[in-house]
């Protein structure tokens, strides 16, 4: 049976175009198309896909938001015009199997890539692996990594966090609403307000700014605050 693919880019020209480049191969098939991660993860279930290509900004759920959903059902090839160095390391700490910029690789390189992806060897194009290499060449980085996975492990222990609640605490954290919350974790609304409402209680808190201000350090637990 030929590999079968899932195309997942906001931009309906460059789908098309992957889709007839990758159909000159009678070993590739492009069994789907997706125009958001949304899309993209609802169409991987539906499919099974042997590989997922996958672009990085999309509007509604993005590529980075919906690769840890899809790495568990198919391996992910990124294939896209963002070049940002943490960037391409996001992706690929999420599980990404290779990283290709647009530009940047022939047609033959792209069905390689696929091909490989699938057997587990990963692929980059020059721009990815310079920015992987510059990013491994930062020891500060690394260190502020370092540190901030400590400092959210401590406080996940000493509010008594989920591992749910973290990443939802991180979000609101981030400046994200209610409804852009349920769209990165896939979650309705609701499910969002109760977990925030029981963050709220193990942080003692009663208002966004309150729960964040705990939750950074700049608040200490147990304490009463205003926000």
């Amino acid at each position: 049976m030929p590999l079968q693919v899932l195309i997942a880019d906001d931009n309906p020209v460059v789908r098309a175009g992957l889709a007839a480049l990758l159909t000159t191969s009678p070993d590739l098939e492009v069994v789907a198309q997706a125009a958001d991660g949304r899309e993209a993860l609802s169409l991987t279930r539906r499919h099974a896909p042997d590989v997922v290509l996958l672009d990085v900004r999309m509007p509604g759920v993005d590529g980075i938001s919906a690769l840890p959903h899809l790495v568990r059902l198919a391996p992910v090839l990124m294939l896209t015009y963002s070049q940002e160095a943490d960037i391409v390391r996001e992706a690929l700490l999420l599980g990404a199997g290779g990283y290709l910029v647009h530009g940047e690789f022939t047609a033959d390189d792209l069905l390689r890539a696929v091909r490989d992806v699938r057997e587990g060897r990963p692929h980059f194009t020059p721009t990815a692996a310079s920015a992987l290499l510059a990013e491994l060449r930062t020891p500060s980085q690394t260190q502020r990594n370092v540190g901030q996975s400590s400092e959210r492990l401590h406080n996940s222990v000493a509010f008594g966090l989920s591992s749910r609640e973290v990443e939802i605490m991180d979000l609101i954290a981030s400046g994200m609403s209610n409804q852009q919350i349920a769209a990165a974790c896939f979650i309705s609304e609701k499910t969002v307000k109760n977990h925030i409402n029981r963050i709220f209680a193990k942080l003692h808190s009663t208002t966004r700014s309150e729960a964040i201000a705990r939750w950074l350090g700049t608040a200490r637990p147990g304490v009463t605050g205003h926000g």
